[in-house]
């Protein structure tokens, strides 16, 4: 795909944001924060209903998984046994520019090009690469000389480590178990970018697998979850040409890694890009908090009588990526008719409205008053259910396109006069059946299921 044409995409899917109320720049009216952003009404019910998918599919409907919710701030020790901060560190390498003084990082050379580009042609020197550690810090306390130093988690995994014996001692699950979160992290992104792909404050959705330590055991649950990762991606309403595993080169892989897998979709702006993480923790995580924390987090099993430390596969991703990656494969641009047309082909399952309900007429108070009556009965049985009477019919159904709502219902004057029903336009194809109001409710709950 052309260069432009990359850009020109990315450009409509941020333009169509904010003009319809998914995401806005984080504090805006003050200029805005680099790498910050805030959901609108329509952002944060594709949020949640992307989030609650991830729930129901690896929490909900599973007996051996629990869920977390663990706390954002935590004592620095823990990043120390976790890998993240020491000579393992979660640490980027940035360079800075000796024209203005602005840093990026100096393993990213598409950052490089599009900072030396600002400067117009003028030969940019660059400083030598540094260390930047990406944990953001900050002190709990009444004053600076007892304050304790924390950081906000660069990443939700280690909650779930730390509250390994918890759910122990509380739940008494059998090996293998998992443990499923879905939560806020933090990172001091030196050069963020590519609207959501990298932010400052983002949110992540991930299980921590325990298993016996044991390699056939290992591969057949890697497996396992990588498919499973794959499968409730492409729930999503992705195409499989879209999405493709990617391993990790031996070199490539993070400190705690015996394996690792990405699912990367195949973004307009960047090419492929990762989606999600498969990762095979070993004993790494576990290992190091009892070692750390002076705190035994052994696992004692009844059947062998042996007392071991679990491995653990993790499949973790991010939600602000889900949501991005959702809009750049739904976006669609066609002709109906005589007129080009922009919609997001979103499944219903996710899309943040399932049904408008609309008068014909905004001035005839039978109709609206129909209306309204069809409105409450469909609020009342899907929710995500919106009245629009705003501008005529086209533009309605522009607006609701625009949204990725499946389904527009008309109440005309046939609904009111002859009880002939309401009029149902498929947001995809732009037909329009009449359907009786139960006929409507058996369909899109078979759409929905």
């Amino acid at each position: 795909m052309p260069e432009e044409k990359k850009n020109d995409v990315m450009e409509k899917i941020v333009s169509l944001c904010k003009r319809r109320g998914f995401v806005f720049q984080g504090s805006e009216i003050y200029g805005g924060l680099s790498g910050v952003y805030d959901y609108g009404p329509m952002g944060v019910e594709l949020r949640n209903n992307i989030k609650q998918y991830f729930w129901d599919t690896f929490v909900i409907n599973r007996e051996d998984v629990y869920g977390l919710s663990a706390a954002i701030l935590m004592p620095e020790t823990v990043w120390e046994a976790s890998g993240h901060v020491g000579k393992l560190g979660l640490v980027d390498p940035i360079v800075e520019c000796k024209i203005c003084h602005e840093r990026v990082r100096a393993d990213q050379p598409e950052a490089i090009a599009d900072h030396e580009a600002t400067h117009k042609g003028k030969k940019v020197e660059w400083s030598e690469p540094k260390v930047f550690n990406l944990l953001v810090e900050t002190k709990l306390g009444a004053s600076e000389d007892t304050a304790t130093r924390v950081n906000l988690r660069g990443e939700i995994t280690q909650g779930i480590h730390v509250n390994f014996k918890n759910i122990l001692d509380s739940m008494h699950p059998k090996i293998p178990f998992g443990i499923g979160q879905i939560g806020k992290a933090f990172r001091n992104e030196i050069t963020p970018r590519d609207f959501l792909f990298r932010q400052r404050e983002f949110e992540q959705m991930e299980v921590q697998y325990y298993i016996k330590p044991d390699e056939e055991e290992g591969l057949i649950q890697f497996e396992y979850w990588k498919n499973l990762a794959m499968e409730w991606y492409l729930g999503l309403g992705f195409r499989k040409e879209s999405l493709r595993f990617r391993q990790h080169a031996s070199d490539e892989r993070a400190h705690y890694a015996k394996d690792a897998w990405d699912i990367e979709y195949n973004t307009p702006f960047a090419g492929w890009k990762e989606a999600w993480g498969i990762h095979h923790r070993g004993d790494w995580d576990l290992k190091r908090h009892s070692e750390y924390s002076k705190v035994d987090l052994s696992y004692y099993d009844e059947e062998s009588k042996s007392r071991f430390i679990p491995w653990d596969i993790e499949c973790s991703g991010g939600v602000d990526r889900a949501f991005l990656f959702v809009l750049l494969e739904a976006y669609t641009e066609d002709k109906l008719g005589d007129d080009l047309r922009t919609y997001l082909k979103l499944s219903p399952k996710i899309a943040p409205v399932k049904i408008a309900v609309f008068p014909l007429l905004k001035n005839k108070e039978i109709l609206v008053e129909k209306a309204r009556e069809v409105y409450k009965l469909l609020k009342k049985k899907f929710g995500a259910v919106v009245f629009d009477d705003n501008g005529n019919i086209g533009k309605r159904y522009r607006r609701q396109d625009e949204i990725g709502t499946p389904w527009c219902v008309t109440v005309d004057f046939e609904t009111v006069e002859k009880d002939a029903g309401v009029t149902v336009r498929d947001r995809d194809t732009g037909e329009q059946k009449r359907m009786s109001i139960e006929e409507l409710v058996s369909y899109v709950k078979s759409q929905l299921s």
